[in-house]
């Protein structure tokens, strides 16, 4: 077993009491981002320029100016007013793209601002002498009740031709969500995929020594801005998980030494409990529809796979072998699931129907497969590939072309970005035993730490935000 499993089946021996109810500040989240007409919206008719050939996503330059503004207002969202506020939206797209691997963005701080005139308007002369292919306007203004209309457009310098434009009204404290949508618009309109930055991530945050470690369930946008404490610390949270509208998380908790599934509503701040038992429980999941949820519960020294409806009840044993059955996830479809067991003498994935027939196992690569989780495009399965290091690895669903991505001492539960072409996972460094959330693309060429600001570990992203 992977250390974050074997950490969680000894949890509930070692768990201190605490109160039923470790809630933090409810979050009081706003709702969808509302659309909005943008300067010179009208019906342009089709749209052109698509890029589909992915060998020529990183050739792509792109300019993104700072945001114009019409005239310069206070906003509570900057200090210093919606024209330096336009300067951050740009900083933050250009993050947004750069990190992901595929294009060659170039920000605010290297180029000239535009006027408000031209966001519509846009001096293609100027941009095509700068080498850039694409070019980002956008224009930030603030309305007399406080929120932000935010306009985002992109351009074909070459062809001089407006690609896409959007725009969005936000609260002076959700600017930063407006950048995520921008930034998710320009992704899909040259790639032609789903989108995945205007998302979060839910994490486990620890601090204390490692004999009294506490850990706290927490939450993140996906470019790692906007920390969030959900649960106060005093019982230990673990393994989170969205749901799949996004409006709920499940996670464990272990209250006076029993573990209890609970789900967390993002909107209210109640939680739900689901079930609870005097067995050690771990790795709670979701089933695709939202109805049912997976989780793993060792019983008399066999640690089985059940499901239990979302709104509790009786749970269903899916598994049945001697051994150690753990960590199902469901195939997009909900048809499948893929989990981890050690019944052939050492840890490696299978895959079964969700009812739990039809059990076969699929890793025959050398070393041991761990944590496995499948793509929201249903095409391949990430996992934890343990040959003397933890790596994360992935391979279709069949346990086929094998690749491994990640090449730390300790990497391991991987978690995928709503359009499946970014996995989040979690390192442990080999002297210091710390721990931090990191992403990595698919090639494998493009990783990255994500900040927070204690230690983080177990990171589960979430869907597309409304």
């Amino acid at each position: 077993m992977t250390k974050t499993y074997l950490l969680l089946l000894t949890a509930a021996l070692i768990a201190a009491p605490a109160a039923a109810q470790d809630l933090g500040a409810p979050m009081g989240e706003d709702g969808p981002v509302e659309r909005v007409a943008v300067e010179g919206d009208d019906a342009d008719g089709p749209l052109r320029g698509t890029v589909t050939d992915e060998s020529a996503w990183s050739d792509i330059g792109i300019a993104i100016p700072a945001f114009a503004t019409d005239r310069e207002r206070p906003t509570p969202a900057n200090a210093d007013g919606t024209g330096a506020l336009g300067r951050e939206i740009a900083r933050v797209i250009t993050a947004n793209l750069r990190n992901n691997g595929l294009f060659k963005p170039v920000g605010p701080d290297s180029l000239p601002q535009p006027g408000f005139g031209q966001i519509t308007a846009p001096a293609f002369g100027t941009w095509s002498g700068r080498g850039a292919e694409m070019l980002v306007h956008g224009y930030v203004r603030a309305r007399d009740d406080g929120r932000l209309v935010v306009g985002c457009y992109l351009y074909d310098v070459a062809l001089q031709d407006e690609l896409v434009r959007e725009g969005w009204v936000v609260g002076p404290a959700d600017w930063r969500r407006a950048a995520h949508k921008c930034s998710d618009l320009i992704f899909s309109r040259l790639t032609g995929e789903s989108p995945f930055f205007d998302s979060r991530i839910a994490y486990i945050a620890e601090t204390g020594p490692k004999d009294r470690r506490v850990k706290r369930l927490a939450i993140m946008d996906s470019d790692g801005a906007n920390h969030r404490f959900l649960t106060l610390g005093s019982a230990t949270a673990l393994t989170p998980r969205y749901s799949p509208d996004y409006s709920k998380i499940l996670y464990l908790s272990y209250v006076d030494g029993n573990p209890r599934i609970y789900v967390y509503d993002i909107g209210t701040g109640k939680q739900t409990l689901v079930t609870e038992n005097r067995n050690p429980t771990i790795a709670p999941r979701w089933s695709p529809d939202g109805r049912y949820i997976l989780y793993s519960m060792a019983v008399a020294g066999n640690t089985d796979i059940y499901r239990v409806p979302t709104t509790g009840g009786q749970s269903v044993r899916l598994t049945n072998n001697p051994g150690i059955d753990v960590g199902g996830s469901y195939s997009p479809d909900g048809r499948k699931i893929v989990f981890e067991s050690d019944r052939s003498g050492s840890q490696q994935c299978y895959v079964m129907d969700a009812d739990g027939s039809n059990q076969k196992r699929i890793s025959f690569f050398g070393g041991r497969c761990a944590t496995p989780e499948w793509s929201p495009r249903g095409d391949q399965i990430a996992f934890t590939r343990i040959a003397g290091d933890f790596n994360v690895a992935v391979m279709n669903t069949g346990g086929g072309n094998m690749r491994v991505l990640t090449r730390g001492w300790q990497d391991e539960a991987p978690t995928w970005a709503p359009n499946g072409r970014i996995i989040q996972f979690f390192r442990t460094e080999k002297n210091t035993g710390r721990s931090a959330i990191w992403q990595v693309d698919l090639t494998g060429q493009n990783e990255r730490r994500l900040p927070t600001p204690v230690d983080a570990s177990d990171p589960a992203w979430g869907p597309i935000r409304p």
